[in-house]
């Protein structure tokens, strides 16, 4: 819509400005007559001795002192540091290490576990093998009731020959199967004992790391609660 433009009046700006300088002016310089009417007097003390009972160079020398243990009690404090964290890194090594460990001994004993099973499998396919010979042996010898006559004779002598062999081969094979399960049975034996062992010495091992941890954790605990006494003034940690 319409407006007006009013011209601004320069004389009564300045006059304002004037007051409003004069009226400033006026209060500093109340400001000021007040500050030298409320100035402080003279203090009035008794004269007396001050820096109390030790002279300058004993409280140099208590300065140094205290500079001094600051000091040790910051590297004390970051030694401990450093040997909790390589407390922890090495437990945890321990601890990456047995279980490793652990998987190659069950790797082991899956792996000669397979092996037991391939050997046995291979005695009873050997001890087929030598059924079936056997078998056939005997379809083509003479039964038991033909060789009993009064003179024997050539077949006689023949099936008692295989009979004998038949017989030594089933000894040596179930001597051999009973050595081999005998064998299968200390070597289970021995590994169960090695288990046994090994796993004493790591739970023992673990049991050890743990305790030294925890004996660091207190004597660092212990050195936090209990106050530096360092009497000598010539101690430089």
């Amino acid at each position: 819509g319409p407006y007006v433009l009013v011209t601004p009046n320069e004389t009564r700006r300045k006059k304002l400005q004037q007051s409003k300088l004069s009226f400033a002016k006026k209060e500093l310089d109340d400001l000021e007559q007040w500050k030298k009417e409320h100035k402080p007097g003279p203090i009035m003390l008794v004269p007396q001795r001050l820096g109390g009972n030790e002279s300058e160079a004993q409280v140099r020398q208590n300065q140094q002192i205290i500079l001094m243990q600051s000091k040790y009690q910051k590297k004390h404090k970051r030694e401990e540091y450093v040997k909790a964290k390589k407390a922890a890194e090495e437990a945890e090594i321990l601890k990456k290490k047995a279980i490793q460990r652990e998987k190659a001994e069950r790797l082991e004993v899956k792996k000669r576990q397979e092996e037991m099973q391939r050997r046995e499998m291979l005695l009873e396919d050997q001890k087929y093998k030598t059924n079936e010979l056997l078998n056939r042996l005997d379809v083509g010898l003479p039964k038991n009731d033909s060789c009993q006559i009064a003179n024997p004779g050539p077949e006689s002598t023949a099936w008692k020959r295989s009979r004998a062999y038949k017989q030594a081969l089933r000894e040596d094979e179930n001597r051999r199967l009973e050595e081999m399960k005998q064998e299968q049975q200390r070597k289970a034996e021995l590994m169960e004992f090695k288990q046994k062992q090994e796993d004493e010495t790591r739970t023992r091992a673990l049991k050890n790391e743990q305790r030294r941890v925890n004996n660091v954790f207190l004597d660092r605990l212990q050195n936090k609660t209990q106050p530096n006494n360092i009497d000598h003034p010539g101690y430089t940690g």
